[in-house]
């Protein structure tokens, strides 16, 4: 069991979870020409937060994820909700080539980039899944100091804008544009540590 299955059953629980997922829902919509007609493809998508605030959005979106736990607990939350247009999906691009036949309008994922060590071979994948015209959403920390993990974390410690604006151009993405939609705050000896997040939007 990883350690994203065993914190599956209370994610949600958290309410900074649902609020960011709300504040980049907010940014995706402002930045984005959100539309009916988009099929819409969700990378690390744990319980489905960000997806369910934009599925009324989108014509129907595969959510996918490593965790059979987050997927388990998202599974669950579509049943017991009226939406009819999000499909989980097992599935690690780190290892496994992309279903066939699926070009996609719009690419998102969000706090999930920096789990992932080869970041330049899954922007490819992203391109490569996207559908002429589509769009990819990447929400993810500003580059930080390694304070924000605790304990043992091989990952990325957050990402320098302008580096990872390049990688993406390699990438073969274009019309790269970043803000700043959430802040994450976390309190250590009475001290409140703050970590930006940013949302990253480009074409394709």
């Amino acid at each position: 069991m990883t350690n994203f299955d065993k914190k599956a059953a209370t994610w949600d629980q958290n309410p900074h979870t649902i609020e960011r997922a709300s504040a980049i829902a907010a940014a995706m919509r402002r930045r984005l020409p959100l539309q009916g007609r988009m099929r819409g493809f969700e990378y690390g998508c744990g319980t489905g937060a960000l997806s369910f605030i934009l599925s009324p959005l989108l014509e129907r979106i595969t959510l996918a994820d490593t965790s059979e736990g987050m997927l388990e607990v998202l599974k669950s939350k579509i049943s017991d909700s009226s939406v009819t247009n999000m499909t989980p999906l097992l599935l690690d691009l780190t290892q496994e080539e992309p279903p066939a036949g699926m070009g996609f309008d719009l690419i998102y994922t969000a706090m999930t980039l920096h789990h992932i060590a080869d970041t330049a071979r899954i922007l490819r994948v992203f391109n490569s899944m996207l559908a002429p015209g589509g769009y990819l959403c990447i929400s993810d920390l500003d580059e930080e100091d390694g304070t924000f993990h605790s304990g043992d974390f091989d990952g990325h410690h957050g990402f320098d804008r302008q580096k990872f604006q390049s990688e993406l151009e390699e990438a073969g993405f274009a019309d790269i544009g970043f803000e700043t939609c959430y802040t994450i705050r976390k309190e250590r000896d009475d001290v409140t540590d703050e970590y930006p997040v940013f949302l990253m939007t480009c074409s394709g």
